[in-house]
């Protein structure tokens, strides 16, 4: 246990240096970091969904998407300049504190995942892909034409203006001088998502050992037994889809704040699809496999832009730098799976016995 604590310290203050280290070759590559923890946020609260419960969830950006618009619409001046009730109340625009405004977004995207659990408790397998990716899309459409007659979302034009994290007056918005040393925005916002990633495995690691954690993982495995055993699997299954729709929830908030701009076109099926790819991957059901996989698919893309680019000169531009990048993460992920169809980091195998030897005579 000792060592545990020593191989967790070491890798904590390697992380927590890491930005520092990264920043100066350019702060394209700490972006490039923080983005890859958002995404680890994303696939601990979809692991939920899909590696403890077992239910398979194309749809999980709906909720990153809910917690981005609502963090937008809450702390930017789009809703006082466009209804005048808000801009009497709100002159300046509305600028909710992060205390409200996080925990609104998830709740909200808490109350969407239940939505959703609610009429797809008796689909399994493929039907309830199929259910849920139509969620997914429904709430893309409904985000990118809530501009009319009421401008809601302000359709594919996006929101901007939209303020930064902002704590106790300490804002992520703005770097920070240390003598002659600055440390840019970018980097404090990784430090934020950090630190996010930190307390979700926390609650992930203590929900996989509760009871709560073991009835989902016996809904996964055989949920007529499950049931047999007293296991409440409606209530079990909304809790699994609201758990990790206030992942989603917060995730999306973390990115508004980061990008200062949010649209319909950064919630798109592809991002599902990648979402679900990183927890298949790197270990469904498995923390550090789940995280691996995040990272890797999150980060490859970017750094396969670097090789994309001089490819696409060798072919005098007969290649698109984009079509390539993509790929190239297919093949990857085909490699991945031939070799391992289990994961990079899968689930240790419990409770299977030991082969014994069977005596010569």
């Amino acid at each position: 246990m000792k060592n545990k604590l020593i191989v967790f310290l070491i890798a904590g203050l390697a992380l927590v240096a890491l930005p520092l280290f990264a920043q100066q070759f350019g702060a394209g590559w700490v972006r490039i970091m923080a983005l890859a923890l958002l995404y680890v946020l994303l696939a601990l609260g979809l692991n939920i969904v899909v590696g403890y419960a077992g239910l398979l969830d194309l749809g999980f950006v709906a909720f990153y998407a809910v917690g981005a618009y609502m963090y937008a619409l809450l702390a930017s001046p789009h809703l006082s300049e466009n209804f005048p009730g808000f801009q009497a109340m709100f002159p300046n625009g509305l600028h909710t504190p992060i205390w409200l405004v996080v925990p609104l977004a998830a709740g909200l995207a808490a109350i969407a995942g239940v939505l959703l659990g609610t009429p797809v408790l008796k689909l399994r397998g493929d039907y309830l892909a199929i259910v849920t990716l139509g969620f997914g899309e429904i709430i893309r459409v409904f985000m990118n034409n809530l501009e009319h007659p009421v401008n809601i979302t302000n359709g594919p034009r996006g929101l901007d203006r939209i303020d930064p994290m902002n704590i106790f007056g300490f804002s992520f918005g703005k770097p920070v001088d240390i003598g002659d040393f600055r440390i840019p925005s970018v980097t404090l916002y990784y430090w934020l998502f950090l630190a996010l990633v930190v307390l979700s495995v926390i609650i992930c690691h203590r929900l996989e050992t509760s009871r709560i954690g073991r009835a989902w993982m016996a809904i996964r495995e055989d949920e007529i037994a499950a049931k047999a055993m007293g296991i409440n699997t409606r209530n079990m299954k909304l809790l699994a889809f609201g758990m990790g729709a206030t992942f989603g929830g917060v995730s999306g908030s973390m990115f508004s704040a980061f990008q200062g701009f949010v649209s319909p076109e950064s919630f798109s099926l592809m991002e599902s699809v990648m979402i679900v790819a990183m927890v298949v991957l790197g270990g469904i059901g498995h923390l550090p496999g789940v995280i691996l996989g995040a990272v890797m698919l999150a980060a490859l893309p970017e750094v396969l832009r670097y090789v994309a680019g001089p490819l696409q000169q060798m072919t005098d531009g007969r290649l698109d730098a984009s079509i390539l990048r993509q790929l190239l993460i297919a093949t990857a992920m085909i490699v991945i799976m031939l070799l391992r169809p289990r994961g990079l980091w899968p689930t240790p195998e419990h409770g299977k016995a030991a082969a014994v030897p069977t005596p010569v005579k």
